[in-house]
């Protein structure tokens, strides 16, 4: 799969993860991990002999993706399961954040305004 979600170091270092551990890092209910197990193949938990779901850790960070693509970029399920099929580089909402802040990118973006106005009229305006 391609580039995985910056929470990535928010998961603890463990080899399985229960639903409801899973449930809690990715902000869903686990009735919404169990839908996704259906519609996305690459999210395949293992079962303890308990029958009680094990997801590994790319199995984590699938779902993190999966949640960035649903949630954040307005992918549809559809839209999501051919986007991960396809093997593109998932860019996440995280990752495309400029380092700037929000205040830095408006007063940049206000320069190039007083630039542009500045060639169209020939006069500067405050």
């Amino acid at each position: 799969m391609g580039a995985r979600l910056a929470m990535k170091a928010e998961i603890p270092d463990k080899l399985y993860f229960k639903i409801g551990e899973v449930s809690k890092l990715a902000g869903v209910a686990p009735h919404v991990l169990r839908y996704w197990e259906s519609e996305f193949p690459s999210i395949s938990p293992q079962r303890a002999n308990s029958q009680q779901r094990l997801y590994r850790r790319v199995d984590v960070e699938t779902v993190l993706t999966i949640k960035s693509l649903l949630h954040e970029q307005g992918y549809t399920i559809a839209g999501a399961r051919n986007l991960l099929a396809s093997g593109q580089a998932v860019i996440t909402k995280a990752e495309a954040v400029p380092t700037q802040n929000a205040a830095g990118c408006l007063e940049q973006i206000k320069a190039e305004l007083r630039e542009m106005s500045v060639l169209l009229h020939g006069k500067e305006k405050n």
